[in-house]
């Protein structure tokens, strides 16, 4: 399985950043067991990858958490991811979801919105936006998200397959008078390179996005512009799926209901069944485990 990065570069002599995120073992360990029909699974891998890239540029210890949540055949996508770059997400959808457009999948016009919460540890709560669901594919909807946020233009083009979920993402970067690298304000000397770029990258494939390394793919895209001028390509972000047992944190929740209700589930059910569905994962608690439970809590408060 290919190692999952994000790598990011600068146009020499441009006012222009971008990176490119592929998704290999990451997204790979991410569908695992999960049986996502075809349509599914390539928005969310899409997804996957735009959340990749959006946390890539958190400063500070924090977690980010993407949805995209309406009333279509697709009722929910989640991402979230830390600043460590580890991640994990999980869709929710009818058992049979067609090919259709993104809008009418995600149920756009039916009050569907993408949410994005920023999770700090200074922070009292987390720190949420949402913005109507605008445009026609995980690609557009998140760049018009990254265009109102950024108030940058910016493009990206996204694609993910059953081995890979990969985006193109470039962003014109802020006009003279902010804090810009000396000799990157294009705007002075080349009007046309924003839009020349823009136009570049728009022939990208599919293919192209799925199987070329970062290097090879901004060669054959831009070629011209780097011999022209050159590309700073950075060192390689790497990104992991992350998703560890946590059986301490539900015990703390059964906890949290309290002995009686614990024994009523347990009367009811003979167990307690707790179902993690981002990490696709159930804890089963037994009459046993719930009485040691709570023994081990009347045995901390005499302490």
């Amino acid at each position: 399985m290919s190692v999952s990065t994000i790598r990011r570069f600068l146009f020499e002599g441009l006012d222009i950043r971008g990176a490119v995120v592929h998704l290999g073992d990451c997204w790979q360990q991410m569908q695992a067991g999960r049986d996502y029909q075809p349509t599914v699974a390539q928005l969310l891998g899409e997804t996957a990858a735009v959340t990749a890239l959006i946390a890539g540029q958190l400063k500070q210890p924090g977690r980010l958490t993407l949805q995209l949540r309406g009333n279509g055949p697709i009722q929910l996508l989640v991402m979230d991811c830390n600043e460590l770059l580890q991640m994990r997400g999980m869709a929710r959808s009818n058992p049979v979801v067609l090919p259709a457009p993104v809008a009418e999948l995600l149920g756009a016009a039916q009050g569907g919105q993408l949410m994005m919460s920023l999770d700090t540890p200074d922070a009292r709560r987390p720190y949420q936006s949402y913005v109507p669901m605008v445009g026609d594919s995980i690609a557009a909807i998140f760049e018009h998200y990254l265009e109102q946020s950024e108030q940058q233009p910016s493009r990206l083009f996204a694609i993910a397959g059953p081995q890979a979920a990969v985006c193109l993402f470039l962003q014109k970067m802020p006009p003279p008078g902010d804090t810009v690298p000396a000799g990157h304000k294009a705007d002075n000397h080349d009007p046309d390179g924003w839009n020349r770029i823009s136009q570049l990258a728009a022939t990208v494939k599919p293919t192209e996005l799925l199987e070329l390394d970062a290097e090879t793919l901004l060669g054959r895209l831009f070629h011209e512009e780097i011999e022209a001028r050159g590309i700073r390509i950075y060192e390689p972000q790497t990104v992991v799926y992350h998703c560890p047992e946590d059986r301490a944190k539900v015990a703390d929740m059964i906890r949290g209901l309290g002995r009686a209700d614990a024994e009523t589930i347990l009367a009811q059910h003979g167990e307690i069944l707790i179902r993690d569905d981002i990490c696709n994962r159930d804890y089963h608690f037994s009459a046993e485990d719930v009485a040691a439970l709570f023994a081990a809590s009347a045995a901390d408060k005499l302490h």
